[in-house]
């Protein structure tokens, strides 16, 4: 039988208590690494993920931080290190949404939106990159949005604070590069979770309408490009946005059919 293909790496996936972040620590898992889970404040939610983890023989375990605090996110790396004594792959994918007009948002909501999805990606970022740089490399994927693309109404602090971690991550695969530390941005598209599904009566069927591949997107989906770009395979890629949205942002506002 074939050795899986993530087989004895480590990983820490943030906000991975529910939804995208579950669906991408699973993957992980059933390629063959050991995760982390990090959550802020659904405990439950997380130790049903590092559960289904352990259930696939892999380890797991949890880790409570709020990826806005670097006193926090200094707390949950030295716990990760302590336990796995290396890190290989971190997904930033812990995030927040407001959904609120630009006219009517606060000054307080817009600055908790940046620091939990841009900031928290930094601090996250800087903090793993530092470990795998003594350890000789390691992955980074940080999770975007189809508002890297598109302007989405209502989410003007959550469209900024992806689009800021597009740009990040450019940046961040040039300078950690000669680290063989490798930076990619995995933006996915109309991806039913729980959240997504009180966006809309028929959340499926609207998005599905509007993607030319028929079909909403699942986490498992999400998953799969995350997992793939943590792998060797994947070793010349860095610095690029993989768009896993059954083709919806790359699909033209178009009036004929």
């Amino acid at each position: 039988m074939p050795e899986l293909p993530l087989n004895g790496k480590r990983a820490l996936v943030t906000g991975a208590s529910k939804g995208v972040g579950r669906g991408i620590a699973l993957e992980l898992a059933r390629q063959g690494a050991d995760v982390a889970v990090n959550y802020n404040s659904d405990a439950a939610g997380a130790e049903a993920t590092a559960a289904e983890i352990r259930a696939l023989g892999r380890a797991a375990f949890t880790v409570q931080a709020d990826v806005s605090s670097n006193a926090q996110v200094e707390a949950m790396f030295r716990r990760v290190l302590g336990e796995f004594g290396r890190l290989d792959i971190l997904v930033n994918n812990a995030g927040i949404q407001t959904w609120k007009p630009l006219l009517e948002l606060t000054e307080e909501e817009w600055d908790r939106v940046l620091d939990v999805n841009l900031k928290g990606c930094f601090l996250c970022t800087q903090r793993a990159a530092r470990a795998m740089k003594d350890a000789g490399g390691g992955v980074i994927i940080n999770i975007g949005s189809g508002c890297n693309k598109w302007p989405f109404p209502n989410l003007v602090n959550y469209t900024a604070s992806k689009g800021g971690i597009e740009q990040f991550t450019k940046v961040a695969a040039v300078e950690l590069g000669p680290h063989r530390i490798r930076v990619n941005c995995v933006a996915p598209g109309a991806i039913e979770i729980e959240r997504t599904r009180q966006e809309a009566g028929d959340y499926a069927g609207t998005w599905s309408r509007l993607t030319p591949l028929g079909r909403i997107g699942l986490p498992s989906d999400v998953g799969a490009a995350v997992a793939f770009l943590c792998e060797d395979r994947a070793e010349f890629i860095t610095g690029q946005t993989i768009w896993v949205d059954g083709g919806l942002f790359t699909r033209p506002v178009w009036p004929y059919q």
